[in-house]
């Protein structure tokens, strides 16, 4: 017994051991387990998004607060603004995405037929006398049409699970700003009452663990979420300037994917570069010009400004969780894997702080 205690290997060994059988024996009873599964993926979203928009806006409302106006006072505010600039966007913005979106995806065709007239211009350079254009342009055609008619059909045959889908996005949609509400009201009440799940000699740190991780998350998501409805509104104007066609539509997705540190800025813009290559390779240049100052402006000012250094990871290390988190979760993994390890980080840190702490205190 003694020699077990004081095995750390041994000790850990089993551990490991015995969650992996547990494990391993809650996958052949999956049935058990079905409900929890279910109430988990109920709740995720609304929860998610509540929790996403909770960090967004709970700094608004503590900026609203040091005016000396009361907190409730200050979330029935927010709330009214948020729910009233929600439903101006549905109104006025989504029919004009959903149009954009729709003759997009109608002249996917005719944008390879540009594409393909503008790569023909580029046959009178010398770099190119050697290189069977047509030939070229022929096999880009088949695979450019084969992964159009291959994105029409499978558009075309998930509208029927889009539409029985809509009853529960409306449910989610309601239920959203219900457990916001709740959130901005019982927020700091919650934090003390997962203090208080702890024995009382650890309260104390683990109340100051739970004020740095808040801190990280509401200066990751508030902050480059500011960010990138800045840099969505500096590409909108910019795409307006060059004249590159779906311009809304074009310029929300550039700010989405803002949100993916480093190769978001790629993602985005690849779609609005092949748009604007439709006009013209100048217009192309010019657009992969645009997005790229604004992207420099935005690495090198607002994230920043808006963030700080709640996310001083290294650029390889960011990679590497977007390809596992990707892998795992997909878009989910992608957007909260870097914020998810910024937290994990700090919990470490602290905690390995507060070890130092102890024993510099017990010499």
């Amino acid at each position: 017994m003694n020699t077990f205690k004081s095995s750390k290997l041994l000790f850990w060994t089993l551990w490991i051991l015995a969650v992996v059988l547990i494990v391993y024996y809650a996958t052949q009873i999956s049935f058990v387990f079905q409900p929890i599964f279910v109430l988990f993926s109920t709740l995720f979203i609304p929860v998610l998004s509540a929790g996403f928009l909770f960090y967004l806006l709970n700094p608004l409302i503590n900026l609203i607060e040091k005016l000396k106006i009361k907190r409730s006072f200050a979330i029935l505010l927010v709330m009214v603004l948020f729910l009233s600039g929600a439903a101006i966007f549905i109104i006025s913005m989504v029919p004009l995405l959903m149009n954009q979106l729709s003759d997009l995806i109608d002249n996917i065709p005719t944008i390879i037929s540009d594409i393909e007239a503008q790569t023909k211009d580029l046959a009178f350079l010398s770099s190119l006398d050697n290189v069977n254009v047509e030939e070229s342009l022929n096999q880009l055609n088949i695979s450019l049409n084969a992964l159009s008619k291959s994105f029409l059909f499978n558009i075309t045959s998930s509208i029927s699970s889009i539409i029985g889908k809509l009853a529960n996005l409306t449910i989610v949609l309601i239920t959203i700003p219900i457990i916001l509400f709740y959130m901005f009201h019982d927020g700091k009440k919650l934090q003390l009452s997962v203090t208080h799940l702890f024995p009382d000699k650890y309260q104390k740190h683990v109340f100051e663990l739970l004020h740095l991780t808040n801190d990280v998350i509401t200066a990751y998501i508030s902050g480059k979420g500011l960010a990138s409805i800045v840099v969505a509104v500096l590409l909108y104007f910019g795409f307006l300037l060059i004249g590159v066609p779906y311009t809304l539509l074009l310029a929300i997705i550039n700010g989405f994917t803002n949100l993916i540190p480093y190769v978001g800025p790629f993602i985005g813009g690849v779609p609005a570069v092949i748009v604007a290559l439709t006009i013209s390779p100048t217009a192309a240049i010019l657009t992969a010009l645009l997005i790229f100052v604004v992207q420099q402006l935005d690495a090198n000012l607002l994230t920043p400004k808006f963030v700080g250094k709640s996310l001083a990871i290294h650029p390889l290390t960011i990679i590497i969780i977007l390809l596992v988190a990707g892998k795992m979760l997909g878009i989910v993994g992608i957007i909260f894997g870097v914020p998810a390890f910024a937290i994990i980080k700090t919990a470490i840190t602290y905690l390995k702080n507060t070890r130092s702490a102890v024993k510099q205190q017990t010499m």
